[in-house]
């Protein structure tokens, strides 16, 4: 099957090295633009003068409800895009159009929930994820803006990921390039040219959003897409969107189970450190989140590849795809642990020029993200289950690391430990370990035993 994209790739037959490098690049650069969204409004944010920290704070309260909300395109985009390719590779493309259909549909269905549910809610919202009486305004104001551009997020989230499970990487990365740029270009002109402050940066993020929405419904609609939304496969179908939400579990508990992370992280932290230690809390999540995004691009490159094979019975380029894959995650998980062991002022800097922020940030960030050394093993491994379409492991290791392993450290290592806000960071790093360990395993087990089974088929 031959793919048209800037340049045509054949999932089936081309080098696997070759394929892996045309997909991942765009998908890698599509993962780091995209978190320019939200990374970008808090550079501006952190340096208005006079309420930088504080404003920076209250938008970091806002983190927990935005994970959420782009929890749900996850549900449906990464839910439904590699059962699409599944089918793809067993040459059944009307099914795979009436998966994409569906996932339309529904999608829009939960941004108009989402968007009255976080408007009607919002403050008790934003208390309950750590805002405080100087906070509550800053987060308040941000996120009743950004709560109207629902719609946008969630069709550029899940929309893309249909792009992308179709191989046309270039496009799919002109989506988020399309509106990080414009957000990057309004972003100073609306907070600092119009006076608008935080407002200004939820609103240049929802147009920018608007954008790529646009761009990617426009493309899905067109001539050059493969799978193409039709008005017929609009009407939702239990036996076609369950299967999509059953395997959509794993990325959506990865990403929701953020906002309640961070609601235990900033409730503790709160208490122990009070806002400068949640202002610190929003520039260690905002690093870690910008630095896992390139593993998310990497095995986002290598999904269609492992999932068109795996639907068209392939275990050798199987296998050649998930352990270049591997290799990689981890090379590159190896550097950023390097990086912030040596310079983690340089990634602090970013965000605030606030020397009393700057000096917890400094510190707490050289613990917080001392597990990411072996992250490319668990984020390869676990999305390779997803790859797989199988459901039912990969939700468990999305719920293990953070609800079964990491809560509970939160609230338990303070209780150790005679430095509270120490022993808090610490819990990330001790849960990192404990879930690689484990996903490592499940899968070396689970991997032999699926290609046994193709062997024989």
């Amino acid at each position: 099957m031959k793919l048209s994209m800037s340049r045509e790739v054949d999932l089936g037959k081309e080098p696997v090295g070759k394929l892996l490098l045309i997909l991942a690049l765009p998908a890698i650069t599509s993962q780091v633009v995209n978190a320019l969204y939200n990374m970008v409004d808090r550079m501006y944010i952190g340096h208005i003068e006079n309420i930088g920290s504080i404003a920076l704070t209250g938008v970091g309260v806002c983190f927990p409800i935005i994970m959420i909300i782009s929890a749900f395109a996850y549900l449906l985009g990464m839910g439904g895009a590699p059962r699409a390719s599944i089918y793809m590779g067993k040459k059944k493309n009307e099914e795979a159009e009436k998966i994409l259909g569906n996932c339309f549909s529904a999608l829009v269905l939960v941004a108009i929930l989402l968007t009255l549910v976080v408007l009607c809610f919002k403050e008790p919202l934003l208390y309950l994820f750590g805002a405080s009486e100087q906070t509550i305004t800053y987060a308040s104001e941000y996120i009743a803006i950004y709560a109207i551009g629902t719609i946008f997020v969630q069709l550029t989230l899940g929309m893309n990921a249909f792009i992308s499970a179709q191989g046309f990487s270039t496009i799919s990365m002109l989506t988020v390039i399309i509106g990080a740029v414009t957000n990057i270009i309004l972003d100073p002109i609306l907070i600092f040219g119009f006076h608008m402050d935080v407002r200004g940066a939820a609103l240049a993020t929802v147009l920018s959003q608007a954008i790529s929405a646009l761009w990617a419904v426009r493309f899905l609609c067109g001539k050059q897409t493969i799978l193409r939304l039709k008005k017929e496969n609009l009407v939702i179908q239990k036996k076609i969107l369950m299967p999509c939400i059953a395997l959509g579990i794993s990325p959506f508990a990865m990403q929701s189970t953020e906002s309640l992370l961070v609601l235990c992280f900033n409730s503790s932290l709160l208490y122990y450190g009070g806002d400068l230690a949640v202002g610190a809390m929003t520039i260690l999540s905002s690093i870690m989140q910008f630095a896992m995004l390139p593993l998310q691009g990497l095995t986002q490159g290598g999904q269609p590849i492992i999932s068109y094979n795996y639907g068209a019975n392939n275990p050798q380029r199987i296998k050649k795809a998930f352990f270049l894959q591997t290799l990689i995650c981890f090379s590159y998980t190896t550097c950023m642990w390097l990086a912030i062991l040596f310079i983690p002022q340089c990634f602090v800097a970013i965000f605030t020029n606030d020397p009393t922020l700057t000096q917890i940030s400094v510190w707490a960030l050289r613990i917080y993200m001392a597990g990411i050394l072996l992250m490319g093993l668990q984020t390869s491994c676990q999305q390779t289950f997803i790859a797989f379409g199988n459901s039912k492991v990969s939700a468990f290791l999305a719920i293990y690391r953070k609800i079964l392993v990491l809560i509970p450290l939160i609230y338990l290592l303070p209780q150790i430990c005679s430095d509270h806000v120490f022993a808090i960071f610490l819990a990330e790093p001790i849960a990192d370990t404990i879930a690689v360990a484990t996903t490592v395993t499940l899968f070396t087990i689970n991997f032999k035993k699926l290609m046994k089974q193709m062997h024989e088929q």
